[in-house]
């Protein structure tokens, strides 16, 4: 059974572009655009990663990570950040938060694919060569 990931993204491009991406490397990818239908996603599904933009209308990405942090059942879920924020500041709260990993945008397909194996315990492999 391939591994569950979501999705977590405002930009729709984005969002879709990774989940193409994690696709074709064998992860069974669920997209959704903001912080709600993430953590809405991941209390019904729990996903073996979550891929999550740092800036989001509403809910932001640090908030997403608290609240999966407080749930029992999402606690050890991982978490990667994708942003466009390069501030030390804000890869130091996400790191602290508990996060696996931070890309920053624009990222490639195996940067991302390299993380979420990373971050999973899987043996990390190239999309693309």
């Amino acid at each position: 059974m391939p591994k569950r990931v979501i999705v977590v993204d405002d930009d729709r491009a984005i969002a879709q572009l990774a989940g193409v991406w994690l696709h074709a490397a064998g992860f069974e990818a669920e997209v959704v655009y903001d912080g709600e239908s993430g953590l809405a996603a991941a209390k019904e599904r729990r996903p073996d990663a979550i891929l999550l933009d740092l800036r989001m209308p509403h809910i932001d990405g640090l908030t997403v990570q608290s609240r999966l942090r407080q749930d029992p059942r999402l606690v050890d879920v991982p978490v990667i950040f994708l942003t466009a924020n390069v501030q030390e500041t804000a890869r130091h709260q996400a790191m602290v938060g508990g996060a696996r990993g931070f890309l920053t945008k624009p990222y490639d397909a195996n940067d991302l694919i390299g993380a979420v194996c990373k971050a999973i315990g899987q043996d990390e492999h190239k999309l693309v060569g």
